[in-house]
């Protein structure tokens, strides 16, 4: 990644972190408004449109080996998660806990990074 994206994403998670602080902290004082209980709860989504962007962009950036590579660890995060969140659903059926939509993301996160490292091992 070019040190301009890199000094991009840093920026884009540091508006993150302080936006969903700043946002939980507006919610738990009590505003009785929806449509201001709406916009808070989704303000830290604006810097999340931000950092994919930047991801794009570095993407759009490496070279063909790079981007296959990317390509599958996607691939592998992709259908991974779909997977293991369909065979829990399974299990909720049968009185497991209900899961948060907000463990999605991890698990995809996680297995994009197994995806990368698999892919530098292969084509290293």
């Amino acid at each position: 990644m070019k040190r301009t994206l890199f000094f991009a994403m840093i920026a884009g998670l540091t508006v993150y972190a302080a936006t969903l602080v700043a946002s939980n902290i507006l919610l738990s004082n009590g505003i009785e408004n929806s449509a201001v209980r709406i916009m808070l709860s989704l303000a830290p989504i604006v810097p999340v449109i931000f950092i994919c962007g930047v991801i794009v962009r570095s993407i759009g950036q490496l070279d063909e080996l790079q981007r296959k590579l990317q390509f599958e660890a996607l691939v592998l995060s992709f259908a991974g998660t779909a997977l293991i969140t369909f065979s829990y659903g399974f299990f909720e059926g049968l009185g497991f806990p209900k899961l948060s939509m907000f463990v999605v993301w991890p698990i995809m996160a996680t297995l994009w990074v197994v995806g990368v490292v698999l892919g530098r091992v292969r084509y290293g």
